[in-house]
């Protein structure tokens, strides 16, 4: 018993740690973006991040089958898509503002599932959903009552995030995750290459902030954090895996605020926290009284408590 539990809380803290290093993942993107396209940024990603892992972890490659690799090419293909929305977004829109729109992920994760399911969301998800479309408004629109281009494509990328968080969510119960983290990198950065190669002009850095901001993303970002977090997500539901993501936009804007003294305008402030109160509360469940919820059920009003998929961790 004492055993799962420090195995729970293990995990909480790794995913933690991930959700602090892709908090910083907007500056180094950001930096990158200034000197490499973004198709081509991915590609250097997660092709040098493959690479590195794939050396570290060289013993690993005897663990491969043809099922871990046909699920490392469905992860790698969901995590491009939502690389290149979240990519060209970052470059539009201010760092710390594409943090905020981007942890959305955390929104539509349950949404995607009750739709999945065919089942209506719940008072609570509605509720949610309410609150994070008036935290965009607020962060996004200008007077003209338009949304920039960079918000939109951060918006779609956080859709696609959602989509990644759930079905790896589903993928790594079974199988060897390293190995299966690593084939997702790999078929990220290939499918990026094949695309830079066909649309772009794909080249290496050429500066040394430009190496510092690929090296930043492809060791601490990709091969540290997506290793973390598909060790880590063995241990714990998508749910709860989004509930500790929800803390990235706030070290996204930390990040952003002492190295770029980004500072959000008061309707943006006020916004962003609409935003983050919507993904908080998509995953907390106010608890009741036992006595009280005993009541409730014989009484049967119609008043629903939904009980966390966490909530026993």
């Amino acid at each position: 018993m004492f055993r799962r539990m420090d195995t729970k809380k293990q995990a909480d803290l790794q995913m933690l740690l991930v959700t602090l290093l892709w908090g910083s993942s907007y500056l180094f993107m950001k930096e990158g973006l200034g000197s490499i396209q973004e198709i081509n940024l991915i590609a250097l990603r997660f092709g040098f991040a493959f690479l590195l892992l794939g050396i570290l972890f060289y013993k690993k490659w005897s663990y491969v089958t043809v099922r871990l690799v046909g699920q490392g090419f469905i992860l790698g293909a969901v995590l491009f898509m939502a690389f290149v929305f979240i990519t060209y977004g970052v470059k539009r829109t201010s760092t710390s503002q594409a943090g905020f729109l981007i942890s959305l992920s955390v929104v539509f994760v349950p949404l995607f599932t009750s739709l999945w399911g065919r089942k209506l969301p719940s008072r609570k998800m509605a509720g949610c959903i309410m609150l994070a479309v008036i935290g965009i408004s607020l962060l996004t629109l200008d007077q003209s009552l338009s949304i920039g281009s960079g918000d939109l494509l951060c918006i779609l990328g956080a859709m696609m995030y959602a989509v990644y968080i759930i079905v790896s969510g589903v993928m790594v119960r079974k199988g060897d995750a390293i190995v299966l983290s690593i084939l997702q990198l790999g078929f990220a950065g290939g499918i990026a290459f094949i695309f830079s190669l066909l649309f772009e002009q794909p080249k290496l850095p050429n500066s040394s902030e430009a190496w510092i901001a690929v090296m930043g993303l492809t060791i601490l970002c990709s091969a540290v954090a997506y290793t973390i977090q598909i060790l880590a997500q063995r241990h714990m539901t998508s749910t709860r895996a989004g509930l500790i993501f929800s803390l990235e936009p706030v070290f996204a804007a930390g990040f952003a605020f002492i190295f770029y003294g980004e500072r959000l305008p008061w309707n943006g402030f006020i916004g962003a926290c609409l935003i983050l109160s919507g993904v908080l509360l998509t995953e907390i469940t106010p608890r009741l009284p036992q006595r009280f919820r005993k009541h409730k059920h014989t009484e049967q009003i119609g008043v629903e408590i939904n009980l966390s998929e966490g909530s026993s961790t």
